[in-house]
């Protein structure tokens, strides 16, 4: 067996007792000798000792490689004794030796001052307490309105669903984060919210497809709507979208969970999204790359590609109605869904498909949490507040509360 001496600048950071010890090569080796003891030792001083594998005979070293920057982990046991193989560094330990992941993550956050984390804290929590109320009253609203039961509020009723989960995938866990500065999440945990923002996120997608071919069916052909839009049409296309999510979802997972991640174990984001994950990961990602931004790219173009088409048809309808009254009456009925259509794919494209994607992270922050927090709020307002019969059913049910109240 072979020693190697290297120095260590800071004699604080050497190992005591259990502690870890990270061994870095930063400079030349200074000695070395073979047929020494099978004991590995730490001195107190300014050098560390490795023992390392020997030579072989040729004089070629096996292990570690001749790179000058070469570290590993080990947690000591009661003889001082290192391991033969590289761990990288993590402070809830690594296992990189079999290519394998880390088993927890620690999500950074924003990393503000404690006054601002606090701020932010109530005010994610006031948007996600209206989220809810918003999301759930609409459903409720439609629910119980007949003159609600029609394709159009079936399909929002769904969105509504959908922004209920979306938001509390993400906004729960961020205010965990924000209330102990850095939150320590499982590797499984880390996974299983990836998978559930990536099926929310694509059945949105998908969801709001439905709605454009919705609109255009409403408004170009009026007198089939009935026919064409039936409740078993309306099941297979909401199915239909939570079925494309589906495969999306599960691939996606799979391709970005099967990356080893030991750069680090300190994710610099709110909540497990792909940019972030892929500055930790250590092995080849590129052909996982691909077939990720490939489905994310079909997912987005696809969805747009059927609305753009929708509302090309939908404006040159309109266009062929003579009354002005008509014209803005129908165009309104569209305004509310080509809102909710803008926020989201804008927010979705801008963070997923811009060149620069992951080299600005605090930039990806906010704009994740515009699209994972204040859209979700928002959905419910734009519709309510833009729809007159929304508006007609909510005074209904007040009106109900208000009477059986005096009652």
């Amino acid at each position: 067996m072979a020693w190697v001496h290297f120095p260590v600048r800071d004699p604080h950071h050497l190992p005591v007792g259990g502690q870890t010890v990270v061994a870095a090569f930063c400079h030349e080796v200074e000695s070395y000798a073979t047929g020494i003891s099978n004991t590995s030792r730490v001195t107190n001083g300014e050098q560390v000792s490795v023992e390392l594998p020997d030579y072989d005979r040729l004089g070629r070293r096996t292990w570690p490689p001749t790179s000058e920057k070469i570290g590993y982990e080990n947690s000591l046991n009661n003889s001082g004794a290192l391991p033969d193989t590289p761990r990288e560094v993590g402070s809830l330990g690594f296992m990189a030796e079999n290519g394998t992941v880390t088993t927890d993550f620690i999500l950074m956050g924003f990393q503000l001052r404690a006054e601002l984390q606090m701020g932010l804290f109530f005010v994610f929590l006031i948007v996600y307490l209206i989220t809810m109320v918003g999301n759930l009253g609409m459903i409720v609203l439609i629910q119980c309105d007949l003159h609600l039961q029609t394709p159009m509020y079936f399909f929002l009723s769904h969105l509504s669903l959908l922004d209920i989960c979306y938001s509390s995938v993400i906004v729960p866990q961020l205010l965990e984060s924000l209330g102990t500065d850095k939150m320590v999440i499982s590797y499984e945990r880390c996974a299983t919210q990836f998978f559930f923002f990536t099926f929310c996120a694509s059945t949105e997608c998908f969801l709001l497809a439905v709605m454009a071919y919705d609109r255009y069916v409403a408004v170009c052909n009026p007198l089939l709507y009935a026919t064409t839009m039936t409740p078993q049409t309306r099941l297979g296309l909401v199915s239909g979208a939570y079925a494309g999510a589906m495969v999306n979802s599960v691939i996606r997972t799979g391709c970005t969970f099967s990356i080893s991640f030991c750069k680090s174990n300190h994710l610099d984001f709110f909540f497990c999204d792909l940019p972030p994950l892929l500055k930790l990961a250590c092995s080849e990602t590129r052909p996982r790359e691909r077939v990720i931004y490939l489905l994310a790219f079909l997912v987005i173009t696809t969805s747009i590609s059927v609305i753009l088409i929708s509302y090309l048809f939908i404006i040159q309808a309109i266009l062929k109605i003579h009354s002005a009254g008509s014209k803005a009456k129908t165009f309104s009925t569209c305004a509310s869904h080509m809102t909710a259509v803008a926020l989201f794919f804008g927010t979705l494209i801008f963070i997923y498909l811009k060149g620069n994607m992951g080299k600005s992270l605090m930039e990806d922050k906010i704009v994740s949490v515009f699209y994972t927090v204040v859209i979700p709020m928002l959905n419910p307002m734009i519709y309510s507040l833009r729809n007159k019969e929304v508006k007609e059913a909510l005074k209904k049910v007040l009106n109900r509360m208000r009477v059986s109240q005096v009652e």
